[in-house]
């Protein structure tokens, strides 16, 4: 088997033996945290541009199958794992994990010391990363190539992820309300669960003008995941603003509630490293309930998370904060139907702690529609 690198753009280098296929890739490094659900990592849009490397030690003994996918392709830019799995061994799989890389010609590497590489990220942060395998470079110039790379900061990933046309899931038994979703990167877990609940879902684009969105006569919208940086997102901060002048109730997740958070007048900043896993713990201020939550976002919001603040839109509160450094997991409106948060409630692959968060805004939505 022959060599790959795994190459920072500090000049580290890892050196280990290809997996999956093989070639050449960049993106920013990223690690992610969960013991379980790789597969939902991988098909998760707001992986985008992201190589991610597992902290898991072990990973593809379920192999790969159609049911679990969050959406249509693998979309992380490259994968690191330590022990790749020698056996496929679940009832539900359908193929092995690293054919699936090769036949969506995801570049990876193996054998790296994962525990090494995640310090590194903590102790010097993100930072861009390339893959090389097979191929006849010196470091020198492998090292050149990924500082040739784009960095996450002012990346605009959006349009390659979302939805080009609007298409709608169906509600499961009888329609109780009506949703539009913005997908900024939606992961199909997320309205599967409205769905479940009696809400048809119109996923729409992520350029979807305020007028479009009506059209549909909504009674509430969500504005999804995805990957990229939120201060690129000007246009979708000014529907959102639309939405909350006309008292549409609202709900964002991760890269959604950046945006609100802006709409709102607040700024988002880089963080470190980022949270990635379902392993992330973050205290409901107003309950002083622990929620362990799934996580996959590298920025977040400057709110104040001590007593209350000012908007146009009226008074608000931040609503959530992680117990391992603070950030900002969640802020409402409390005189308009508004709130988000920045983790994942959909939370595949688990945990489930914060799925009540689809039925509060079933639940805002129908004190909007009895009113």
């Amino acid at each position: 088997m022959s060599t790959a690198f795994l190459v920072f753009d500090d000049g580290r280098i890892f050196e280990g033996k290809p997996w999956g296929a093989i070639g050449k890739t960049f993106g920013e490094a990223v690690f992610q945290t969960g013991m379980t659900g790789y597969q939902e990592t991988l098909t998760d849009p707001s992986y985008h541009k992201q190589i991610v490397v597992m902290t898991a030690p072990h990973i593809g003994n379920t192999g790969f199958n159609e049911q679990d996918n969050e959406s249509s392709k693998i979309w992380v830019a490259g994968y690191v794992v330590r022990n790749p799995s020698t056996l496929t061994s679940n009832w539900r799989a359908q193929s092995e994990l690293e054919q699936q890389l090769i036949d969506q010609e995801i570049v990876g590497i193996q054998n790296v010391d994962t525990r090494a590489i995640t310090r590194h990220l903590r102790d010097r942060g993100a930072m861009r990363v390339g893959i090389f395998s097979a191929l006849e470079l010196t470091r020198e110039e492998m090292v050149i190539e990924v500082r040739k790379a784009p960095a996450m900061s002012g990346a605009f990933l959006v349009k390659d992820v979302s939805t080009p046309q609007t298409y709608v899931v169906p509600a499961q038994g009888d329609i109780k309300f009506t949703v539009a979703a913005l997908d900024l990167g939606i992961k199909a877990a997320t309205p599967r669960m409205l769905s479940e609940r009696g809400v048809e879902v119109h996923v729409m684009p992520f350029d979807s003008t305020f007028e479009e969105i009506v059209a549909i006569a909504p009674d509430g919208v969500f504005v999804s995941n995805g990957p990229g940086d939120p201060s690129t997102m000007t246009q979708v901060v000014e529907v959102i603003r639309e939405v909350l002048a006309a008292e549409i109730p609202i709900f964002g997740i991760c890269f959604g509630h950046q945006l609100l958070g802006r709409a709102l007048g607040f700024e988002t900043y880089k963080l470190q490293f980022g949270h990635r896993g379902i392993n992330q713990p973050v205290i409901d201020k107003n309950t002083n309930k622990v929620e362990i939550t799934a996580h996959n976002h590298g920025f977040a919001l400057t709110a104040p998370t001590q007593g209350t603040f000012t908007t146009v839109y009226g008074t608000g509160e931040v609503t959530h904060v992680s117990l391992n450094d603070g950030v900002v997991e969640g802020l409402q409106l409390l005189e308009r139907p508004a709130f988000s948060v920045q983790y994942h409630p959909e939370a595949a692959a688990g945990p489930h702690d914060a799925s009540y968060l689809f039925d509060r805004f079933i639940d805002l939505m129908g004190k909007k529609v009895n009113n």
